[in-house]
């Protein structure tokens, strides 16, 4: 098993790589700076796993792309980097918001369309598939919150394209998921002074994300209550929802 992870120092990303290490898994790991990968290669290490980690910035097209082609046979290749800034009650700045999509839409497609190439090359394994692409989304995908525009919208623009995608990629034995947590603890959100109710480790994250992926689901979505209420906000007049939402306390500040 081969497994291919961006943003993996820390979070969600460190997180998803020490829970699919195993004798017998290779793990091809990056984030921007090498070094803060050095926990996330021991943990994964000690667990059997063979790891080759690499400092690389998801917004570098052509440096993802050779890394990518380069790794072999990939039968997993999650596109997790990702970035998110507060704005409080005011406007993002345009270098955040430029910032903001390089990373997360830019980014993952840096990541998934390289992987969807490599992998139409790739022989079906033993499930019958050539491979499979997630991208980290988010529930916010589903709302327009106006105190995070950008990072709004990036995760929305990934989880259609995802979703979409993976209809005309079945066809060649590709499987595209479009992965959607809720608040999940990292140091990003222990600075948040608003109530983040559902939130989770990011140990457990992982496991709902690869339970997910096994069992071939598109849109893997989490937790079930706040993607509830995230449906009916998003549903609500765009007028209304503005004045609701900011009423809330402010976002924390850029990560």
């Amino acid at each position: 098993m081969s497994i291919l992870i961006t943003g993996a120092s820390a979070g969600l990303g460190a997180a998803l790589a020490v829970e699919s290490a195993a004798p017998g898994v290779v793990l091809h790991l990056s984030a921007r700076d090498a070094a803060r990968l050095a926990g996330t290669v021991a943990a994964c290490e000690a667990k059997g796993a063979t790891v080759h980690p690499v400092g690389l910035d998801v917004r570098d097209a052509a440096g993802m792309a050779a890394w990518i082609g380069g790794a072999g046979r990939l039968d997993l290749v999650i596109a997790n980097a990702g970035i998110s800034a507060g704005t409080g009650h005011g406007s993002e700045a345009p270098e955040i918001v430029r910032d903001i999509f390089e990373t997360n839409v830019t980014g993952v497609l840096n990541t998934a369309l390289p992987a969807i190439t490599a992998m139409a090359t790739q022989a079906p394994g033993a499930d019958g598939l050539r491979g499979r692409v997630a991208v980290i989304a988010s529930i916010a995908a589903f709302v327009a919150g106006p105190t995070a525009p950008a990072y709004c919208a990036s995760k929305a623009a990934v989880q259609r394209w995802a979703e979409a995608r993976d209809a005309t990629e079945r066809k060649r034995g590709i499987r595209v998921h479009a992965i959607c947590p809720g608040f999940i603890r990292t140091a990003i959100t222990d600075r948040n002074a608003f109530p983040m109710p559902g939130l989770m480790e990011p140990e457990q994250a992982a496991r709902l994300t690869l339970a997910g992926i096994r069992a071939g689901r598109l849109r893997i979505v989490y937790p079930w209550p706040l993607y509830a209420m995230s449906r009916v906000m998003g549903a609500l007049p765009p007028g209304w929802r503005n004045r609701l939402l900011l009423r809330l306390p402010p976002k924390a500040g850029a990560a």
